[in-house]
């Protein structure tokens, strides 16, 4: 009876208890403080909160911006695009493009989450997502680093047997990233996902002590990986080693390029490593050094036996100060919103690449690969509001064909925890796995979209078309596949439930195709990807189809899928193609693109395996810890990522979610019901 009235007095006071202290992970409930952060009602007639009311993970922050007003004067709502049937007869078209342009730069420490728990447990939704692309794509490209890769060292095992595991901070590492271990199962886990779907992978080279390499990421990476494993990256973001005190004063461009080359000898010499020629670098940040001080250390011709690909990464902002307290300026999300919604706005893929446009061009003589291989909407988590927003789909969709256009190969899109706004996809937090799903993010879309209009061929080139007058809020793009005209691309950045800011592009075909002199086809297909407005965060369709909404998707599309067709005008020669506001529409000129790019059936996957088969209150501190894509700009301290630091480590009281409230009372009713018999 004792142990009864125990457990009864500790139901009572689980019911009461405000607040909880968790130690050694980065604070979950970050609540912004901002004045004037009540925002209006979006055009869709959604509610928007204040900022600050948001107190759970970042990931599910249900905050809604208000959508920028309509330009004024508003674009022309009718415009001809006329386009050449054959590549031969366009300048300015890019190089060679694979459907596999845009992957996922995933951070270490949360592949578990991600990825799967180990090599025999793999996250089922995640397969399904990454299928969707491959089937579009041929292939998925996934690069396992980040911030935790620098410290990341492999270990035989781990005392309670994880896969992944956080270690205590170096007080020396200004950057306060937990130092990470890794045992064989990782390989195992990437190999394993490799043999259900055609997946890529890129590991990093931890360089944090040049003293002393570890370089069993090689050594496991070759032997379990195999030919699967595309690339190793030395060196993540050196350009801020200095400033993070990871390197002396004076450290500089051509500091990292005698310690590539340190690494090429230490490979070199090492019996265990068969490879060397599929190095990647240098993955500057573009922060305290340009791409420019890295080539003239002849840096490409030097080690172009040993490059696989030359890199850089890039966030066009950063949300430091609103985590960071004193470090620079906090910004005010509905006061951004707007750089991100047109094609050549502050924060726009154009505008972002234009100081890389000489580098990819550089690279090109070199006979290189270009990669963006880390990017997002901002960094240190992205922006509520904004990275999470339908809006945001329509940038990373708009920057991913700007890229393609500008003669990058692949960009690959940042994943971090719950904690950050700007996932293309989320899993449910551990305790909630058993009956939540995982929540798709508007960057998805993108992800698929540009699959799509890119195709599996490997032989598709990309042009800007300057569409409307070069008008930013109506750009397109054309595709060429093969050297014919396959796809075009047409964008409407505005929002307006109306209908007068829909506009329509009336599309011609110079030469010939289908035996047609005039070139225009008599029909063509449409795939729309819709919203309501550029602020909602769910009710997105891609071709009438959903992930769903917070925590409802199991990596399928769901729904019909709704492919328009068009019947062009044979006497005017014209396809006329409406564009919502807002929206995109994905045009395809023949049937053999669209069989390309819409594979059937879908491949997906199913499981009978369970990691936990009852609620439990166990809530795994690594694996809620984040230290996801933190690049700040004008941080003194931080991540490994520009200028940013961490406190993950530090002393977080924060308030328990409802649903471990409810799991520990679960688990109380339990022991209560076993001690009553």
């Amino acid at each position: 009876m004792a142990l009864r009235s125990f457990v009864l007095q500790l139901l009572v006071t689980l019911l009461t208890v405000r607040a909880v202290t968790v130690y050694n992970q980065e604070p979950i409930a970050h609540v912004q403080t901002l004045s004037a952060q009540s925002v209006a009602a979006t055009a869709s007639g959604t509610s928007a909160a204040p900022l600050a009311s948001h107190t759970g993970y970042k990931a599910y922050d249900p905050m809604t911006l208000t959508p920028p007003e309509l330009p004024d004067p508003r674009p022309a709502t009718q415009f001809n695009v006329q386009l050449q049937n054959s590549a031969s007869n366009v300048q300015g078209l890019s190089i060679f493009q694979s459907g596999a342009f845009f992957g996922f730069s995933i951070e270490t420490s949360v592949i578990n989450q991600v990825l799967g728990k180990n090599s025999s447990h793999i996250q089922v939704p995640f397969l399904n997502l990454i299928s969707l692309v491959a089937q579009r794509a041929g292939r998925f490209h996934i690069r396992i680093g980040g911030n935790t890769q620098e410290t990341a060292r492999y270990v035989d095992s781990t005392p309670d047997g994880r896969m992944i595991e956080k270690q205590g901070v170096d007080p020396n590492n200004p950057t306060a990233t937990p130092a990470l271990v890794y045992t064989i199962e990782m390989f195992y886990l990437l190999a394993n996902i490799s043999s259900l779907v055609n997946v890529k992978w890129y590991l990093g080279i931890p360089l944090n002590d040049t003293s002393d390499l570890r370089l069993e990421i090689a050594e496991y990476g070759q032997a379990i990986i195999g030919d699967n494993l595309i690339g190793l990256q030395v060196g993540n973001e050196p350009d801020l080693y200095q400033r993070h005190a990871k390197r002396p004063d004076g450290y500089n461009a051509q500091s990292y390029f005698d310690e590539f080359g340190q690494v090429i000898k230490a490979m070199e010499s090492n019996p265990k490593i068969n490879r060397v020629n599929y190095l990647i670098g240098p993955s500057i940040a573009h922060a305290d050094w340009t791409p420019d001080q890295v080539w003239e250390t002849n840096f490409v011709p030097a080690y172009s036996q040993y490059l696989s690909a030359v890199t850089v990464e890039n966030y066009p902002s950063d949300n430091c100060a609103a985590i960071y307290a004193g470090v620079g300026t906090l910004k005010v999300p509905q006061n951004e919103y707007y750089k991100y919604l047109s094609h050549d706005a502050p924060n726009s893929g154009k505008a972002m690449i234009q100081k890389f446009l000489s580098s990819s061009a550089y690279v090109q003589t070199q006979g290189k690969p270009f990669m963006m291989f880390e990017t997002n909407t901002a960094s240190c988590g992205g922006l509520p509001g904004i990275s999470n927003s339908f809006g945001a789909g329509l940038w990373a969709l708009d920057y991913g064909l700007q890229m393609a256009y500008s003669n990058f190969s692949h960009a690959l899109l940042h994943i971090g925890g719950q904690d950050v706004y700007y996932n293309p996809c989320t899993p449910p937090p551990t305790g909630q796995s058993t009956f939540h799903e995982w929540t798709i993010g508007p960057i998805m879309y993108s992800i698929l979209a540009v699959s799509e209009a890119l195709g599996s061929s490997n032989q598709s080139q990309v042009i800007d078309l300057f569409a409307n007058g070069d008008n930013p809020y109506t750009p397109g793009y054309a595709i060429y596949e093969r050297g014919t005209l396959a796809r075009v691309a047409l964008f409407n950045y505005m929002t307006d439930q109306t209908g007068l800011s829909d506009y329509t592009a009336s599309i011609s075909v110079g030469g010939s195709v289908l035996n047609q002199p005039n070139g225009t086809p008599t029909s063509v297909k449409v795939k729309y990807l819709r919203a309501k407005s550029v602020a909602d965060h769910f009710n997105i369709t891609w071709a009438g189809q959903t992930f769903g909404g917070i925590f409802e998707s199991d990596g399928r599309l769901k729904g019909e899928e709704v492919i328009e067709t068009i019947t062009c005008d044979s006497t005017n020669n014209t396809c006329q193609i409406k564009v919502p506001a807002p929206g995109f529409a994905l045009v395809f000129l023949t049937d053999a693109a669209l069989q390309e790019s819409s594979p059937k059936p879908p491949v997906t996957f199913a499981t009978t395996a369970q990691t936990r088969t009852i609620n439990t209150a166990t809530v795994d501190t690594e694996v809620l810890a984040t230290s996801n894509g933190h690049s700040g700009r004008s941080r003194q301290k931080g991540s490994t990522s520009k200028g940013s630091s961490s406190d993950a480590m530090g002393i977080s009281s924060v308030v328990p979610s409802l649903t471990v409230l409810m799991s520990l009372l679960g688990g109380v009713l339990v022991l209560v019901k076993a001690f009553s018999r």
